[in-house]
């Protein structure tokens, strides 16, 4: 049955069905109903949700099934992100991908865990061939969890076409009841240029929204003049989940005339950060609020379809002005925003003051800030505009501005540690300052000689740290020389307080175990079914390490039968 299968999958690999979305290919993943805690393409921090978040009833172990026939084409464990990630390629060219799971299907997690132990590590990224793993519709390939980057116990499923592009799951017919069209909660009013201003003010303003008993809302009437741009905080809500979810679709219209869209139905990975341009950055970062820009500065993400002006609005003197906002769900529920402008010139008004510093940085050009013991490398095109920054170095502390302005690539930090005592230097690294009370927190650093790297997408404040510190050990749940006969699992937490975990080793006799590991418990476990352990008397020796070299060595007994 499988061979036959597989033949008929290699056959048709590369051909689509003729329907752009098919409609009655995929099957639910799961055998509950579907609700939803996230939706595709809701706004997240640096990256657009790629898939549906689905609920599992807050619990983890529900089975995953096969959304159609395919075979495995890649699985990947991982302690962040995804966690365990199982992608199904389908024949139709389609590719299905179920995250944050607990655990595969037998033959999937047997075929898994045969090459964790032989290259004796957790964490591993795999390419199966077509026809290791082929899979049936509606088959059993997992179990839901909470593994990975996930907060709470929820699958994670994705859709993407053969470019690896993500697509909105919803259009290839999975129903979820959703009655409620999106709400808005803020909405606000950009003056771009000189001469611009709203409500006789030269910097962005917050609008008065006015809901109608019809669901929708206007706004207080506006006095503008000049180069305008709007922004929303928009969301919605289906109606078996209170979670604040994207929405599908948002279109502007000027005097009837479609100015703008944002359509959500596709985006491709590599242009996913560039949402920290659609977003105003440093209101998100100042208030915790997505403010999407109904104008395109300088965006290139795909999901924008300008029409007439980029979106802006174009106010002159005495001239009158009707500017609607539609904002669509996916279940075609419309929610609508009315502008009312009067073109009201005011030449009184002083322009916004730019805040000009020593440090011009040219958008098209490579630059190299330094003082001190401390430089910073910026790149062509790592920003979107030319900024002026803040650059000042006291110390071993760097300040580069505040984290208020969206960066398109790394840049790179360079630090001196050549005047720090040559036997404290393997213990130094590179911490981003985050917090009001200037937490440090690890960055990824490498040593070159006397002098430490980090490359970094974030401004803010940078300095060198030092951690002379061992990592914790602790087993959860026996203790030494105790009997484990009847346990399942063998637990122990690890912790590095200072720059973090970097890696971990655990054997029994002499011989490595799999221990799996959780960051958010801090928890390593390992599963007594793997039958690596099968000796009475047992010596268990795990060794962890931190980021600078730290390690600490943890050893005991026990006992099964």
């Amino acid at each position: 049955m499988k061979l036959v299968l597989f033949s008929c999958f290699i056959y048709s690999f590369f051909i689509h069905a003729q329907s752009q979305y098919p409609q009655d290919y995929f099957s639910s993943p799961l055998e509950i109903p579907i609700a939803l805690s996230g939706t595709f393409a809701e706004l997240r921090s640096n990256h657009f949700h790629s898939g549906l978040d689905i609920k599992t009833q807050q619990r983890v172990g529900l089975k995953i099934l096969a959304a159609a026939e395919g075979y495995v084409s890649r699985i990947k464990v991982s302690f962040f992100g995804y966690g365990k990630a199982l992608y199904v390629t389908h024949p139709n060219g389609y590719t299905t991908v179920y995250a944050h799971l607990q655990k595969f299907a037998p033959a999937i997690e047997a075929y898994v865990k045969k090459r964790q132990y032989s290259k004796e590590s957790y964490q591993l990224e795999l390419f199966p061939q077509p026809e290791d793993l082929v899979i049936s519709k509606g088959e059993l390939v997992a179990y839901s969890g909470n593994s990975g980057g996930s907060l709470a116990p929820h699958l994670h499923f994705e859709i993407r076409d053969n470019q690896e592009r993500p697509l909105n799951p919803m259009l290839f017919g999975f129903d979820v009841k959703d009655t409620t069209p999106p709400f808005v909660s803020a909405v606000y009013a950009y003056p771009i240029g000189e001469d611009a201003h709203v409500n006789h003010a030269t910097t962005k303003q917050r609008l008065r929204l006015i809901p109608s008993q019809y669901g929708d809302y206007t706004t207080e009437k506006i006095n503008a003049y000049g180069k305008i741009g709007i922004a929303i905080a928009t969301n919605d809500r289906q109606d078996h989940a209170p979670n604040k979810n994207g929405v599908y679709n948002i279109q502007t219209f000027l005097n009837g005339t479609k100015s703008y869209e944002l359509d959500f139905k596709q985006f491709s990975f590599d242009e996913t950060r560039h949402i920290n341009r659609l977003i105003d950055y440093k209101h998100y970062k100042e208030k915790k609020q997505y403010l999407q820009k109904l104008f395109n500065d300088t965006n290139p993400l795909s999901i924008i379809k300008p029409y007439s002006n980029d979106g802006y609005i174009s106010i002159k003197d005495s001239t009158s002005y009707v500017y609607k906002i539609k904002i669509n769900d996916f279940k075609n529920n419309p929610s609508w925003i009315t502008l009312d402008i009067n073109g009201i010139r005011n030449d009184s008004l002083e322009p916004p003051t730019i805040p000009v510093t020593p440090y011009f940085i040219a958008s098209n050009q490579t630059t190299e800030l330094r003082e001190g013991s401390v430089s910073v490398n910026i790149y062509k095109n790592t920003f979107y505009d030319d900024v002026y920054l803040d650059f000042e170095v006291q110390g071993d502390t760097l300040m580069l501005h505040d984290d208020i302005i969206p960066l398109k690539k790394n840049m790179t930090l360079s630090f001196d540690i050549s005047h720090y005592p040559a036997p404290i230097r393997d213990k130094l690294y590179i911490a981003n300052l985050v917090g009001r009370k200037k937490y440090p927190v690890y960055t990824s650093t490498k040593r070159e000689g006397q002098v430490l790297t980090a490359r970094t997408k974030k401004l803010g404040a940078y300095t060198i740290a030092m951690d002379t510190l061992s990592p914790t050990i602790q087993p959860r749940n026996f203790k030494d020389k105790q009997w484990l006969s009847n346990y399942r699992f063998l637990k122990i937490r690890i912790n590095d307080s200072e720059s973090g975990i970097s890696n971990y080793r655990a054997t029994v006799n002499g011989k490595w175990i799999l221990m799996e590991y959780d960051y958010k418990t801090k928890t390593l476990t390992h599963d007594f079914s793997d039958g690596i352990v099968s000796e009475t008397k047992n010596n268990l020796k795990l060794i962890v390490t931190d980021n600078v070299g730290n390690s600490s060595t943890f050893e005991t007994l026990f006992y099964r039968k």
